[in-house]
């Protein structure tokens, strides 16, 4: 049942004494005072929930375990804080990743939409009628269209001043390409026709345009708990991505039958990955993912385990 919040207003001292009085060990008060001041209660206890004790179920029939507010022993605000930093790494890294696929992305759907017409993304004739047409509310394409042309009359760009000055509206595709964010990249991708869907996914390596559209919405999922600073490591996802059939890509088959790898970050990273291997063949954001991974915080009660990513991850062929 929902009721009125009634906590009280805690000073940074009060924060650290109450957390003592849970449990954790804090051995320097100095740093934990400028830990909490710079990052927050709030914030952090995110991340210090996997040290919290839990029960048994009680009653039986509860789905989840009991968390209490007490830690387990040996708990020192050190680990929570060495996960924090881990995780906004982790962050940083996928957004590079991330922003090499976005660009690209929205580079090759000029290409590919704009050899039908300069116009093809403000046209219903080049788009699939599931986006542009709802007989009972304002279609996904008029909205979608909305947001661009807003983001074309706001836009300080240089390159949106040039067009305005030479001419009229609305901008040909290679330019409001520009304009678009993550997310008007992925509701267009799914607007656009199963013709166009199928040249995207094969110049991509995907068998299957399905698969391209769904990974492209996980990523810009995790895309958006980056940019506003949120929690990654441990995170369930709210767009899970679609895993390939057995054998139609052998790189990713350790993730067909891995269900908990999909739900958590690693099958994103897993897209994130394969697309970069046509997109930046020569990059070294693996590396860097894998060498991330390796400094992963060593501390009873959390693993890379708990982000999907399975016990020989490193070893299967995709990493190598």
């Amino acid at each position: 049942m929902v009721v009125a919040f009634t906590k009280p207003y805690l000073s940074v001292p009060d924060q650290i004494a109450l957390l003592k009085s849970r449990g954790m060990v804090i051995s320097d008060e100095a740093a934990a005072t400028a830990c909490l001041r710079r990052i927050g209660y709030y914030r952090l206890s995110g991340y210090w929930y996997p040290w919290r004790l839990s029960t048994a179920p009680n009653p039986p029939s509860q789905p989840t375990l009991a968390v209490h507010d007490e830690f387990r022993p040996g708990t020192e605000l050190r680990q929570v804080v060495e996960l924090y930093v881990f995780d906004k790494r982790l962050r940083l890294l996928v957004l590079d990743g991330i922003e090499r696929i976005e660009v690209a992305l929205r580079t090759e759907i000029a290409l590919v939409l704009g050899l039908l017409s300069p116009l093809a993304h403000r046209d219903p004739a080049y788009l699939n009628p599931r986006f542009t047409h709802n007989p009972r509310v304002t279609s996904d394409h008029t909205k979608w269209l909305e947001k661009l042309d807003q983001s074309y009359s706001r836009s300080k760009e240089d390159f949106v001043k040039h067009y305005k000055k030479k001419y009229r509206p609305p901008a040909p595709l290679w330019v409001a390409v520009e304009l678009w964010d993550f997310g008007m990249l992925s509701h267009l991708l799914r607007g656009l026709k199963s013709r166009e869907l199928d040249i995207l996914a094969s110049n991509y390596g995907v068998p299957r345009r399905v698969l391209l559209t769904s990974w492209v919405r996980s990523i810009n999922f995790v895309r958006n708990v980056c940019a506003h600073h949120g929690r990654l490591w441990n995170r369930s996802m709210v767009d899970q991505p679609k895993a390939p059939k057995p054998g139609e890509i052998l790189a990713l088959d350790h993730l067909v039958s891995d269900t908990y790898a999909r739900e958590r970050l690693y099958g994103v990273v897993v897209a994130i990955r394969y697309l970069l291997q046509t997109i930046s063949p020569s990059t070294s954001w693996g590396a860097r993912l894998g060498e991330l991974i390796t400094s992963f915080p060593s501390a009873p009660g959390i693993s890379i385990r708990n982000m999907g990513f399975p016990a020989n991850w490193k070893s299967q062929h995709l990493w190598s």
